[in-house]
């Protein structure tokens, strides 16, 4: 089960805010990610980028295959992923099997999907299931609430107000 966040989580979501914004401001979805290590730096950081490349190209995608090339297996154990949205089952499959310590996310799958719903937006399609019941032995820490929590929906009302201005 997901936990509250600590104090020490902020200023990684606050960059993955900034991530996320580029993104939006990029055309793409409103999702950034950043991996820390143990001491607290951040190793290396991406943001969504399905219109350059392909659906995949999700941030948590590319920092799992970023880890899984540059760091050892004691080094990913003990890193962190910061991300702004829970991981969907493909990103939380990468994240298990790269074997990253911990994760920290913004706002969860069920916050985003009533979001798409207030905005009468289809279904994904896929199911989105919690991470815990994909990835073992992860400590996993979200969603947060209040002004971070909103930052990333106004994020995504953003993309989705211009999507469906463009159509």
């Amino acid at each position: 089960m997901a936990t509250a966040l600590k104090e020490n989580d902020i200023k990684y979501l606050e960059r993955c805010l900034e991530l996320a914004a580029e993104a939006a401001d990029a055309g793409d979805e409103a999702f950034g990610s950043v991996l820390v290590d143990a001491e607290g730096e951040i190793l290396a950081e991406a943001r969504n980028r399905m219109n350059e490349k392909t659906v995949l190209a999700h941030p948590e995608i590319d920092l799992a295959h970023w880890a899984a090339e540059h760091l050892s297996a004691d080094q990913r154990k003990s890193a962190t992923m910061y991300t702004t949205g829970e991981h969907c089952p493909m990103c939380a499959a990468a994240h298990g099997w790269v074997g990253i310590g911990s994760l920290v996310y913004l706002s969860s799958a069920e916050q985003l999907g009533e979001w798409q719903k207030q905005h009468e937006l289809p279904s994904a399609p896929i199911r989105f299931i919690p991470v815990e019941e994909i990835i073992n032995e992860v400590e996993v820490r979200g969603p947060d609430e209040g002004e971070l929590l909103e930052r990333i929906k106004r994020l995504h009302e953003k993309v989705w107000e211009k999507q469906r201005s463009d159509n």
